[in-house]
């Protein structure tokens, strides 16, 4: 397996992320590509600075993330734009050399009769027939539901859609076995994100969590105190047997670092970089 970061996570430049990320001998990056500093709407001149960057410090894109936030493809009348937002974030992957895209994508309903369900199968449907067609995998951000109904949800689709597992997600939020959740997803696991954290409340309603990220985002999130992101290895993700799972699947992707809170991020990170070495 092979160890990368998140560039916003250092809380710097895309550029300076990169820098670091080579410095801390890593491999990839995985770049937020909705809005702002590195999106679809990169120029051909800005596109070239990034990949001379890449290239200059030995890394590749392990994923580029097209998370939009809210209700993620919740919401019909809001998915016409989301879908054609993803399908210029998958050619950006393919300009960039990724086979990868994740996003969370709002909470499925353990009902298949519950009309949001439909509303977002069609959604990642479509996204994910198009990813297909371009080499690249929709991979969904694991977190709101069990595993369980996220397999029977991928099963619906027609493909190009996959997972992009948190195992620290599952930990604080669902109460969801992350190594249990290796084995069931194994079909369809092609990113990891590096994460842990603990679950304070085992009462907590993971549709309620994710509603509050939808409205007030990240923050919202980490201001919830139902659970606690923490730095890699000082939380409840058994990283033994969750590596172990991944390696008895064949998995020999990324484990890409994601700090989203934390006075020193930077820190955390190379903490949880030799958390990962000594452990693969």
């Amino acid at each position: 397996m092979k160890i990368g970061v998140i560039t916003d996570c250092f809380k710097q430049s895309h550029f300076e992320g990169i820098e670091l990320a080579a410095k801390l001998g890593l491999q990839g990056v995985q770049v937020y590509a909705t809005t702002g500093e590195f999106s679809p709407a990169l120029s051909e001149s800005e596109k070239a600075k990034y990949k001379r960057a890449l290239k200059e410090n030995g890394l590749v894109v392990s994923a580029l993330c097209g998370d939009m936030g809210g209700y993620g493809f919740e919401r019909e009348e809001d998915n016409a734009e989301r879908i054609e937002k993803t399908k210029q974030i998958v050619d950006l992957a393919v300009e960039f050399g990724a086979n990868v895209v994740t996003t969370h994508i709002g909470v499925i309903p353990d009902d298949k009769s519950n009309p949001r369900y439909g509303v977002m199968l069609k959604a990642l449907t479509e996204c994910g027939l198009y990813a297909k067609t371009k080499g690249v995998t929709l991979a969904i951000e694991t977190g709101p539901e069990k595993a369980k109904t996220l397999l029977a949800f991928l099963q619906d689709t027609k493909g190009g859609v996959g997972v992009n597992l948190d195992p620290a997600n599952f930990t604080m939020v669902t109460g969801q076995d992350a190594v249990e959740a290796v084995y069931l997803l194994k079909d369809y696991i092609v990113h990891t994100h590096a994460k842990d954290g603990v679950m304070l409340d085992k009462n907590q309603d993971p549709t309620a969590v994710y509603h509050a990220f939808a409205v007030g985002g990240v923050d919202a999130l980490n201001a919830c105190e139902g659970f606690k992101e923490v730095p890699l290895g000082d939380g409840e993700v058994d990283w033994v047997n969750y590596l172990k799972a991944l390696k008895e699947i064949g998995f020999d992707g990324f484990l890409t670092i994601e700090r989203e809170c934390g006075d020193d991020p930077q820190a955390d990170i190379e903490k949880a970089v030799s958390f990962l070495k000594a452990k693969i």
